[in-house]
């Protein structure tokens, strides 16, 4: 008997970077999760959009979301193979300043799922 079902879509794989340190304390500044990602922004698929409408856009790998209240920053898994640099340096801001790393995945509309591993 054939399974007609439709296959469940896959999602992302990554991981969030919290705004939190691993001795619990709130990472600072606390716009911290916009700057990165605006450094970021260049790694990603182009918009296209050049001339007067041209706007920041924050890259599809890398991007501030909300985990509860705590801001965090997710970083695609696909990164390290788009640009291993630009995803060393990420991991490596993160290691550099003490924070909380998990492994996760977001869901269709960029909400975070499970987070499974502390790095």
């Amino acid at each position: 008997m054939q399974n007609n079902l439709p296959m469940a879509e896959e999602f992302p794989n990554g991981y969030f970077i919290q705004g939190v340190t691993k001795d619990g304390k709130r990472f600072r500044p606390s716009d911290w999760s916009e700057r990165l990602c605006g450094v970021m922004s260049q790694f990603g698929p182009s918009t296209g959009v050049i001339g007067r409408n041209a706007r920041l856009q924050y890259s599809l790998y890398v991007r501030p979301t909300l985990l509860g209240d705590i801001k965090c920053v997710w970083v695609d898994a696909r990164l390290r193979d788009v640009e291993p640099m630009a995803f060393n340096f990420v991991m490596n801001f993160a290691k550099d300043n003490g924070q909380v790393v998990t492994e996760g995945c977001l869901l269709h509309d960029g909400v975070p799922a499970s987070i499974f591993t502390p790095r």
